[in-house]
């Protein structure tokens, strides 16, 4: 079976935020006496809304241009190439100034867009190259950024729950304020927990897929290496929730870092049978 680790990780942590979320509405149906179709409708709504919000943020944060194929036809033919083997349909390919080696995937599979930075370009060599295309593919086929989306948002909500319950059950204050959207920040936090153990997990999966999908994990491995080097060199910030999309992450670490250690990432790849 593919990915049977993923699967069993995923159908834990989905149990464990379908509990969440199911506190949640409970919430929302003891308060506002909204019935269950509704709250239904809603979350879908919200979560929709993230979607979609979050694709056009990630690509205007960093200046996102179509990338012309009469400019970029090697890269074009490579996504292409890719594409097919991996059995999705090309995704828009879009490039952008980063002022650090990367690239990100957004989107589903069918209607996915890959951004790669001109920096990433100008320090990878072909091989290396394909082997981010590979990863960002993986991570399009795999419906990596819509289950992140699912999870960030049903985090959101249960947040809000956690808000309202300390306001309907204290006083009306400006201190009983500030707790409710303190306590609603801390449970939102403890719920992103388990959303970014998933994450860091599905990284791991995107480099196994990559490597299937050039052959071998060597050239991501030397990749990873460059982009590692650079970023430690630039120090270039970015936006969280565009970092979080990127091959490489951002600055977060352990419990709330949307990806494990380019060092492990680094092992693995070097060490697969």
């Amino acid at each position: 079976m593919r990915h049977i680790g993923l699967k069993i990780r995923m159908a834990i942590v989905s149990t464990i935020l379908f509990a969440f979320f199911s506190l949640a509405a409970l919430v929302a149906v003891v308060a506002f006496g909204w019935p269950l179709w509704l709250v239904a409708v809603l979350t879908v709504a919200f979560i929709g809304f993230q979607y979609l919000l979050g694709t056009k943020m990630a690509l205007r944060s960093v200046g996102a241009e179509d990338m012309s194929e009469e400019e970029y036809p090697q890269i074009h033919q490579t996504v292409e190439s890719l594409s097919r083997d991996m059995g999705i349909k090309k995704p828009r390919l879009m490039v952008a100034s980063m002022g650090t080696p990367n690239a990100f995937a957004t989107g589903r599979k069918g209607k996915g867009t890959v951004v790669i930075s001109t920096e990433l370009m100008q320090v990878l060599d072909r091989e290396e190259l394909n082997g981010v295309i590979a990863h960002e593919l993986a991570h399009i086929r795999n419906r990596d950024v819509v289950t992140m989306t699912i999870g960030q948002s049903i985090a959101a909500i249960v947040g809000i729950a956690a808000q309202w319950v300390v306001l309907f059950t204290g006083e009306r204050s400006i201190a009983n304020y500030v707790l409710a959207f303190v306590v609603g920040m801390i449970t939102q936090m403890l719920v992103m927990i388990f959303v970014m153990a998933i994450s860091r997990y599905r990284e791991y999966v995107a480099d196994a897929d990559a490597a299937d999908a050039i052959g071998n994990g060597e050239p991501l491995a030397r990749a990873l290496e460059k982009i590692q080097r650079s970023a430690e060199r630039t120090n270039a910030e970015m936006d969280d929730s565009v970092a979080a999309l990127c091959i490489s992450g951002g600055a977060a670490k352990k419990l709330l870092s949307t990806h494990p250690s380019t060092e492990e990432r680094i092992s693995r790849l070097r060490n697969r049978r």
